[in-house]
């Protein structure tokens, strides 16, 4: 019985291709690629740090209301929104995150060269929003009635310390959150790769505070810097599986007043990942006890001095693990969709704001925006943008299939 309501699934989804509504729809994103790229780039040049969206998501929600979404809104939180009613209240929320993870001041000029463009967060996430207004135009193009309602979302806080805090708000607390029942998230470019499992973050901050003094005149007394050194070569050291796949990295490290001074304050951020909530937990459990040993360390090793270093930590951002199945509708829906457009599908773990609605039992997953892209977080980030409709139209087609 399951095997026959699969296959019914599939030549229901097959028969999308045949309707001239969607054939309309799909030629429209490809005709109008040049203009979506151009979009792309303007949308690039904003500077969007994350806490610092502001500027951007005045230009989305303008463009928003340019493709004919209706009750735009910039929400309490920074989203911008904009709905597309279908036939029901029920509600697919599919998003774009506004922020680049990069500081404030960072140069977003995009430059070209040849076949390929770069820009810090061209591809990530400036791709997903132009597929986003790629999509809304299309559907309004070809006159299609969903019947679920489709909510457009240009989110902040995606990138490092925000923590999910669009999405969370959006899901969590907005007067929308009961009506949004799955959530689809345009992000990367490749569109073959659906990312259905969010891999679990946690990210600690690590203060280490000490006596100081000066380098020469107080030599011997216990340094806060040399205490994160320890922690990070312990840390360094760790065994982690390779699946399920979990990682760790002492990120930025930042200590003293003067290189002849002895440190009395010393900070660092540490990221820890996995894709198993379980091994995520012993990694934690791990590094809270190197935390520990690097103080005990360097007080052992200092203990003439009768002066101590001090630790303690903050957790600063808790992405949740967890995962939509392949075999849930969505997953087929976007498995069909990217085969239909010719792409080789591979499931995948990430953190993206997919994460959050699938830790609280929203059906979800994360799309790639089209074209070819890498570098992502550096200023060589890069972005090839050859044959890029083709991520709008796999995104379209996942949208059509499960609704």
């Amino acid at each position: 019985m399951v095997l026959l309501l699969l296959l019914a699934t599939l030549q229901a989804d097959d028969r999308l291709l045949t309707r001239p509504e969607v054939r309309k729809a799909l030629d429209y994103i490809r005709a109008s690629d040049e203009a979506h790229l151009a979009k792309q780039v303007q949308i690039a040049e904003i500077p969007a740090p994350t806490f610092h969206e502001a500027e951007r998501a005045k230009f989305l929600a303008a463009e928003f209301r340019r493709v004919g979404l209706g009750r735009v809104e910039i929400d309490k939180q920074g989203n911008v929104l904009g709905w597309r009613p279908g036939r029901t209240e029920k509600t697919l929320a599919l998003a774009a995150h506004l922020d680049i993870s990069f500081a404030p001041g960072v140069d977003t000029k995009v430059r070209k060269e040849g076949g390929r463009w770069y820009g810090p967060g061209l591809a990530d996430d400036s791709r997903g929003l132009a597929a986003l207004l790629a999509i809304a135009e299309a559907l309004n193009h070809a006159a299609i009635q969903t019947n679920r309602t489709l909510l457009f979302v240009a989110n902040v806080g995606e990138e490092g310390m925000g923590d999910l805090n669009g999405v969370r708000y959006l899901l969590g607390e907005s007067p929308h959150r009961k009506r949004i029942d799955s959530f689809i998230s345009i992000d990367g470019t490749d569109p073959g790769r659906i990312t259905n499992g969010g891999t679990g973050v946690k990210r600690y901050r690590v203060s280490f505070r000490g006596p100081g003094g000066h380098s020469y005149g107080n030599f011997g007394r216990p340094s806060a810097a040399h205490a994160a050194a320890r922690m990070a070569a312990r840390i360094a050291d760790f065994e982690v599986p390779a699946e399920p796949k979990t990682t760790f990295n002492v990120g930025k490290i930042s200590s003293g007043t003067a290189v002849n001074a002895i440190a009395e304050t010393a900070v660092a951020e540490v990221d820890l990942r996995s894709n198993s909530p379980a091994e995520l937990d012993r990694l934690e459990l791990k590094f809270f006890e190197t935390i520990r040993l690097a103080a005990e360390a360097e007080n052992a090793r200092h203990a003439a001095a009768g002066a101590q270093v001090t630790s303690e930590y903050k957790l600063v951002s808790n992405r949740p693990a967890g995962l939509t199945p392949e075999d849930d509708k969505l997953a087929r829906s976007a498995k069909w969709a990217a085969e239909a457009t010719g792409h080789t599908v591979r499931f995948n773990h990430a953190s993206t704001d997919s994460n959050y609605p699938i830790s609280i039992g929203i059906p979800a997953v994360t799309l790639g925006g089209g074209g070819r892209s890498d570098n992502a977080h550096s200023l060589d980030e890069w972005f090839e943008p050859k044959d890029a409709w083709r991520g709008p139209q796999t995104v379209l087609l996942a949208i059509l299939a499960y609704d």
